[in-house]
């Protein structure tokens, strides 16, 4: 299996389950070159549309993660990791923790899969944004400190710079990455080109890209790959 240490992975693919792509779309993808596919949505994301999803890539070698948008649309088995946000900059607590005890108590967990992720979102108009009624106008200054409290102080092993949906600001994440000692940058958002791919891939350890493979096509997909490897 390609890559089969997250801590390596430099370019990871999202894959909505709540959208659709047909087989010749999920092998152009699987074969495109990136590190790894994370199922991952906001909306409409069930236990059933997780493993269909799981099922159409599943024979491609690829290190599968899954990243639950709340307790109710969890897997475990044919993954090699369960990225488990907190959001660290949400106003309703549950999205920090009070979701995840509901999770422990619900279902028998495989800890040896589980990666923790601080998350800070940064669109206010995204879907993840609304659900978790984050605050978004933050300057890089408040960016930084939020990124230094889940490295130094939480220890979560991932930061997840999110703008999902749109092209964040670069020296945004480049004040996250001056802030980090120990943990690695995730960057999310708007990366639809290999120009937008390389030039956050010179602040973030790993760019996530999602939207651009429904949008736009693998071709870009592979363009990106490209860019940072």
């Amino acid at each position: 299996m390609k890559h089969a240490n997250w801590k390596n992975w430099v370019h990871v693919t999202k894959l909505d389950p709540d959208k659709q792509l047909n087989a010749k779309a999920v092998e152009e993808v699987a074969t495109s070159g990136t590190d790894a596919l994370m199922l991952s949505g906001t909306l409409n994301v069930t236990v059933e549309n997780l493993t269909l999803l799981k099922k159409q890539v599943a024979s491609y070698g690829l290190p599968l993660v899954v990243e639950p948008a709340g307790p109710e649309a969890v897997i475990f088995d044919g993954i090699e990791f369960l990225y488990v946000p907190s959001v660290l900059n949400t106003t309703d607590v549950r999205w920090i923790i009070g979701k995840h005890m509901q999770w422990v108590k619900t279902q028998k967990i495989e800890w040896e899969k589980v990666v923790p992720e601080a998350y800070i979102v940064l669109n206010p108009d995204s879907s993840v944004g609304k659900v978790t009624k984050s605050i978004c106008n933050l300057s890089p200054v408040d960016v930084a400190a939020y990124t230094s409290v889940a490295d130094r102080y939480l220890r979560f092993p991932i930061v997840y710079i999110e703008y999902s949906g749109i092209y964040g600001d670069p020296s945004v994440v480049k004040a996250a990455s001056d802030a980090l000692d120990e943990a690695l940058l995730y960057y999310g958002g708007g990366i639809d080109s290999a120009e937008r791919a390389a030039e956050m891939s010179r602040y973030a350890d790993t760019i996530v890209v999602g939207n651009a493979v429904y949008e736009k096509g693998v071709d870009v997909l592979k363009a990106t790959v490209r860019a940072v490897q």
